[in-house]
């Protein structure tokens, strides 16, 4: 967070807005202005450094309630008349009772706005005194028709991070559901931590910008509101944003938040990293990865058996064809799956404990560890830290049916996942079908737990739970009262649940490393590094590139994350492959979908083999040193990406572009010296100053503090 002395300017005492002649309240220091009418609308939310006021006089506030027969029934701000008092530096908006549809109801709601710094803290307290209701859903605070500059981008941390250039248009280009109130409005979905990496977005600009956060420390479901409605002609042109939360408020109770924040900073969007990264702080704590996870440059992915029982590789494959092959382009660390006997997705959790009796079981399997290790190589043991297989013996006759979540009607939550062969039936009629663990469970805790001693046993460098990186749209509910209640903190649970495996593996062996897939902040804290997924591979090239993994590089630069979406038959995977390197990602290795080896695909094998020891030359900067991103450098041609990073008194700049023609830009690092340089395809340093890069060429500068 930027820290600025601030002169708060306000008027002391109190007074009361209530239809009186006084028709705002305002809060003003030398950075922002907020302001509220009589009704409670935004009236300005102000830069004061740029003079854009982002609020047009709309509400601030919706609320849903469930009846038995009835549910998300809503409650509209200009239905309601609050009283409002200013005191200091804050508002208080108070409604004692509320209307809907013209029926009086008994919910009281106190919404609060404090200035603070350079934002405005949004605090919220119902309580529910209204019979046979629960109260589901406040969305506050809200902007609507917010005015955006032309040039503000639409940032989401969607699986690390998204940008859309054109926040109307993607709204509008979205298909239309069909059971969606499309005519009323239209949506982006985004909640966190439903792939979501962080509980904030932000409309950024060049200079300026926007910023949503909810620093909420319980980690609950948030629904990230960015609508667009329509306009008096019935055009869909008004955009909206806000912060959605989910309250499980029963009668005689009542909730409270004070998490939700909107800021007004100066600057590009690495000052939403600084602000989200400085609430992060509060509570994060990321235990040092063992020393061979940091220096790994990535590793090989495979499937060993399908879960229709196809071997593709076999023990002896492992230890001979798979090392070779890794090998070959400087990866010495090998991630399998389906070393089961069952097969990949299949007989989840029994599977683990059974081994291919055809091929020598467990013996077989820990010698062909131990003959990969040789020589320096490592391995991570796969196992699945949800899914239960609904024809295992755990389901059946165990305790897979008392462990896994189930939905609003009490019914368990399922999940089915295929593997097809090269036939249909499969594919279109017969999948595995799952039901989904608790993590906060003791007993199915207990499983992940004998999961890593199975890893243990096996000989394994990791253990990676698959699938524990993320919440699913539908998770747990409590039947126990009068209205199902949802669950909320899913995400805290299985962060939770890493947290504990992760002691209990110290205490064994403190260079045994865990994994888990998914990005989100607070699970990424309590593991040694993260299986990403976020469409690098897929958007990277094309007109639509909205990956922007960079947020979450630049936010959290000490979690190690794989490049998930490279395949060996991409046609631009030199570029990928170039870009991976610029972000500070660990190569995953994969091939036809992990069907095959890189060895099947000569073009990648070959640049990879060119790559892999430019990036081991400066281990100490681009494995071992903290990613800055553009911090520290300038460069005069966008169209060329360039990244930084520091280890003690030195920096790398990384450089590349996806252009198919040479480009060149004058480079200024102040207060360091340029030492040396080495690339990889058309790349050469012209002078100190000064670099030019070819199409797919990749370029490693490094600096000493002067």
């Amino acid at each position: 967070m930027i820290k600025q002395t601030l002169t708060l300017i306000f008027v002391l005492g109190s007074f009361v807005l209530n239809g009186t002649a006084q028709n705002t309240c305002t809060l003003k220091n030398e950075n922002i202005e907020f302001s509220v009418d009589k009704q409670g609308n935004l009236i300005t939310l102000k830069n004061l450094h740029t003079g854009q006021n982002y609020a047009s006089g709309k509400p601030m506030w919706r609320l849903y309630f469930d009846r038995e027969n009835e549910k998300e029934i809503q409650v509209l701000a200009n239905d309601n008349q609050p009283e409002i008092h200013q005191t200091g530096n804050r508002i208080l908006v108070i409604y004692k009772s509320l209307k809907a549809r013209g029926a009086d109801l008994k919910f009281g709601l106190t919404l609060k706005m404090v200035l603070e710094e350079n934002r405005v803290r949004f605090s919220s307290e119902i309580t529910n005194n209204e019979l046979h209701t629960i109260v589901r859903e406040l969305q506050y605070p809200l902007v609507g028709n917010i005015q955006v500059p032309a040039d503000h981008k639409l940032l989401t941390t969607l699986r690390g991070g998204h940008i859309f250039p054109d926040p109307k248009g993607k709204i509008l280009s979205m298909e239309f559901s069909y059971w969606g109130p499309d005519h009323h409005f239209r949506q982006l979905d985004i909640t966190y931590p439903i792939g979501v990496a962080a509980n904030c977005f932000a409309f950024t600009g060049d200079e300026q910008g926007l910023y949503f956060g909810s620093h909420d420390p319980a980690f609950q479901y948030t629904c990230h509101g960015v609508r667009l409605y329509p306009d008096k002609n019935g055009v869909f042109d008004e955009l909206e944003a806000g912060l959605y939360k989910y309250l499980n408020c029963l009668y005689g109770e009542t909730w409270e938040n004070d998490a939700n924040v909107i800021a007004l900073y100066n600057g590009d969007w690495h000052q939403t990293s600084k602000i989200y990264r400085d609430w992060a702080n509060t509570w994060w704590n990321h235990p040092e990865p063992p020393a061979w996870i940091k220096q790994m440059r990535g590793f090989q992915r495979n499937i060993l058996r399908q879960q229709y029982g196809e071997t593709l590789f076999t023990y002896k494959d492992f230890a001979g064809r798979i090392k070779k092959a890794g090998e070959s382009v400087g990866i010495n660390v090998a991630f399998p799956f389906g070393w089961w006997n069952s097969g990949m997705d299949n007989g989840y959790p029994d599977s683990y404990y059974t081994t291919d009796p055809d091929q020598g079981g467990d013996q077989a399997w820990k010698q062909a560890v131990a003959d990969f290790q040789k020589d320096g190589g490592k391995v991570i043991m796969y196992f699945n830290g949800k899914l239960i297989d609904t024809e295992s013996d755990y389901y059946k006759n165990g305790d897979g049916k008392k462990v896994c979540y189930t939905n609003s009607a009490g019914k368990e939550l399922n999940e089915a996942y295929k593997f097809p062969g090269e036939g249909t039936v499969l594919s279109y009629f017969n999948p595995r079908s799952f039901v989904v663990a608790d993590t906060k469970n003791p007993k199915w805790q207990q499983k992940l737990v004998e999961m890593a001693d199975r890893a243990i046993e096996l000989g394994a460098n990791s253990v990676f739970y698959d699938q524990l990186g993320y919440v699913e749209s539908a998770t747990n509910w409590d039947l126990s009262k009068e209205f199902p209640v949802l669950r909320l903190q899913i995400i805290a649970d299985k962060a939770n649940a890493l947290k504990m495996i992760h002691n209990y593996i110290d205490k064994k062996d403190k260079n045994m490393a865990i994994g888990t897939e998914w990005i989100t902040d607070v699970t990424s804290q309590n593991v040694d590094f993260v299986h990403g997924i976020f469409g690098l591979g897929k958007t990277a090239t094309g007109n639509n590139h909205t990956n922007f993994i960079d947020w979450f590089r630049y936010t959290f630069p000490e979690i190690i994350i794989t490049d998930r979406d490279i395949d060996g038959d991409e046609p631009d995977v030199e570029w990928q492959t170039n870009r991976a390197v610029l972000l500070g990602l660990r190569t995953n290795v994969q091939t036809f979908r992990l069907r095959g080896l890189i060895d099947e695909t000569p073009r990648y094998q070959q640049y990879l083999a060119k790559v892999s020891p430019l990036v081991e030359k400066y281990r100490s900067l681009l494995l071992l040193g903290t990613y800055g991103d553009t911090d520290g450098f300038s460069t005069d041609n966008k169209a060329i990406e360039a990244r930084s990073y520091t280890n003690g008194n030195r920096m790398a700049i990384v450089m590349t572009h996806k252009y198919n023609k040479s480009l060149s830009t004058q480079l200024q690092v102040p207060g360091y010296r340029y030492t040396e340089s080495a690339g990889v395809g058309d790349a050469k340093v012209e002078n100190a100053t000064q670099v030019t890069i070819g199409a797919n060429g990749l370029l490693v500068l490094v600096y000493e503090k002067q």
